[in-house]
Parts: structure tokens; sequence; C-alpha cells
């Protein structure tokens, strides 16, 4: 029987321009296909440490197996690691569609003064973006226009922090350092409070808003310290990223 051809990885070339490494990545994401099968090949759990995701991620590039939009922001970041000049932070959309409501996630990129996304959706022009977006909220918008094609209406957007390029940082990802209720908000405030958190971010003054270090957890945990056998750490730490 013949082989399933697995895609070759993408490997940055020192001739190549970074739009042309960001397109070669999105390429080959594409080439894992979209996953529609309604299982999810690769279970991707939001707190893990970065690390950790990203050994998922080198799994992904082995198994060369159809993708959803949370596995390719993991993927983008494994890919995109080597590259200090690229910043790489997740975007979130919550939209409202016929009595549903359906969420989608996507990795915002950020270099030489460029916006623009890598990801993957059912829909080509709600995954990657080119770097060519001037400002954060130029990026947000396009892909706000891009919903309303398919009728969908933008509730909330989430922007979480720039994503550190050490890949054995045990740091987790921030995915929702700044929380915008579009829905409620005229495209002149959106464009302000997302201005204002761009401009933090590039001059990296943020800080992650989830406690996530022990030394922070140690006072606040005292009570936990007598349960510590029942329940799994990773079970306490799902618990508080739902508060």
């Amino acid at each position: 029987c013949v082989q399933p051809s697995v895609p070759p990885v993408p490997n940055y070339k020192l001739s190549m321009s970074i739009p042309e490494w960001l397109q070669a990545i999105q390429t080959y994401m594409k080439m894992l296909q979209y996953n529609h099968t309604g299982t999810q090949f690769f279970e991707i759990r939001k707190t893990r440490p970065l690390s950790g995701l990203m050994e998922t991620a080198k799994e992904m590039t082995r198994e060369s197996l159809p993708i959803k939009c949370l596995e390719a922001v993991i993927l983008g970041i494994y890919l995109t690691n080597g590259q200090p000049s690229v910043e790489r932070f997740p975007i979130s959309f919550k939209t409202h569609f016929s009595g549903n409501y359906f969420h989608h996630v996507v990795l915002g990129i950020y270099c030489n003064g460029r916006y623009g996304s890598l990801g993957m959706s059912r829909r080509s022009d709600l995954m990657d973006k080119p770097l060519t977006y001037r400002t954060l909220s130029d990026l947000i918008f396009e892909f706000e226009d891009s919903y309303k094609k398919y009728l969908h209406s933008v509730k909330k957007v989430k922007i979480g922090l720039y994503v550190p390029h050490e890949p054995h940082s045990f740091q987790p990802i921030e995915w929702k350092q700044l929380v915008l209720n579009v829905s409620k908000m005229t495209r002149t405030e959106v464009r302000k409070e997302l201005e204002k958190f761009a401009r933090d971010m590039r001059m990296k003054i943020l800080k992650p808003s989830s406690a996530h270090s022990p030394m922070k957890e140690r006072p606040r945990g005292k009570s936990l310290s007598p349960r510590r056998r029942q329940g799994s750490p990773q079970r306490r730490a799902c618990r508080r990223d739902k508060s």
C-alpha cells in the first residue's frame, strides 16, 4: 500500500525574508490540513508550561495529522521559536451566529513594526493574515470584517502576551491579558484600548495577569496543603484557570 506523504517541516534559510518564512510555516500547516473529523488528535491544555506544549508541537510534526485552531497556535509558536525578531501572541475570538457561540484562536505576529497572523480555520480568511497591518487594531478589525461575511458577530476579543522564545520555559502562555467586550464598544473605543495595550506590549512592561509562579501561589494556597493528596495539581490548575 502507498504510505501517505508526510509534509517536510519547514527550515529557515538565511536567504528568506520574515514574510517568506511565515508563509512557509503557514503552507506547512495547510498541508497538514484542517481537522474536520470531530476528533481532536492532540490534547492541548492551556495551563501547561510552554515546554510541555512544545513537546506536543514536536509530536504534531512527527504524526502529520490534521489540526484545528488551538493546535495551529502551538505549532506556530514552535516553528517560529528561533526568530527573536518575530513576537508571537494569542488572539481569541468569541462570536455569535444563529443562536450559538463560537470560539476561535489565531497566533498574532508582530515584526518590524507590522502585524499579521498564523493559524488554521475552516474559513480561509479567518486564519493567516499577511504581515502588513500597521496597528494591532487594523489586524483585529480585518478579522471582524471577515467574520461579518459569514454573519458572525464578534462579541469578545482576548489578547495574550508575547510568548517567550525559550522552548524550555516553565511559564504557561498568557492567553487573555486584555479582554474586550467589543459588541458593547465603538470601534474608536476598541482602537484606543488595543493601541494602548500594543504600545505596552512593545515596551514589554506588561506582566501576566494570572499569578502562575509558585512564589505567588504559596501564600495564597495555604488552605490547599491539607487537601494536597486528594486532587492532582493539574486539576487544581484547571479550576484556577476557569476563574
